[in-house]
């Protein structure tokens, strides 16, 4: 029996390399490509598809990076405002088949990072610091405050939906300590008294002006 051709042993090298990465690793190290139809792709034939707005953005970020997989984060965090907070399976697989990587690898970077989340938050996600300089000031005082006022622990959600509260090391405002975010915006130098207030204004807040994770 002939030996393979040179051509034959490439694919076979490139199949065994491939395995032993995603076995490894869980990406691949030579990623299927996403094929066109006519002027649509065919990840966007299933699961999740950004709305049209968003969807411009994704294309200009997608025309910054050469490779890919170098745009994860950007879509990670596109992904996630666009589905009200947080990620599930199908735009895990939407953001691994723009990114040309295997899901695999989408949920370990996103794992990696606490910025990314997988259940639901409320409409008004508290990220409180209770990192060293925010614990030295109270920071643990204000999340033991928190979770008594809304009637949950960190990690939890109240029943109505409207707040969720997170336990966070490090937010970078150790100067502004102690310090928490909602949602995006950040407010310094808390209190209890200036959480009771800010807690009041957020539940009373119009529908209009009200602003998602």
């Amino acid at each position: 029996m002939d030996s393979p051709n040179c051509e034959q042993r490439r694919v076979v090298f490139r199949l065994r390399l491939q395995w032993a990465f995603v076995k490894k690793w869980g990406f691949e190290l030579f990623p299927i490509r996403v094929r066109q139809t006519g002027s649509r792709s065919v990840h966007r034939k299933r699961g999740r598809v950004f709305s049209p707005e968003t969807q411009q953005q994704v294309d200009r970020l997608l025309s910054r990076y050469p490779i890919r997989r170098n745009a994860l984060l950007p879509l990670l965090h596109l992904a996630q405002k666009e589905n009200q907070g947080w990620l599930d399976s199908k735009w895990v697989n939407h953001v691994a088949e723009l990114c040309e990587v295997a899901p695999t690898h989408v949920e370990g970077v996103a794992t990696f990072y606490t910025m990314f989340r997988f259940r639901p938050p409320g409409k008004y996600h508290l990220q409180v610091c209770t990192c060293v300089p925010c614990c030295l000031v109270g920071g643990p005082e204000i999340l033991e405050h928190l979770e008594h006022k809304l009637g949950i622990h960190a990690g939890h959600t109240t029943k109505d939906g409207l707040f969720s509260i997170e336990e966070m090391e490090c937010i970078g405002a150790c100067a502004y300590a102690p310090a928490m975010i909602v949602n995006e915006d950040y407010v310094e130098q808390l209190t209890p008294e200036k959480i009771d207030q800010l807690l009041d204004s957020l539940a009373t807040t119009p529908q209009e002006q009200e602003t998602h994770a």
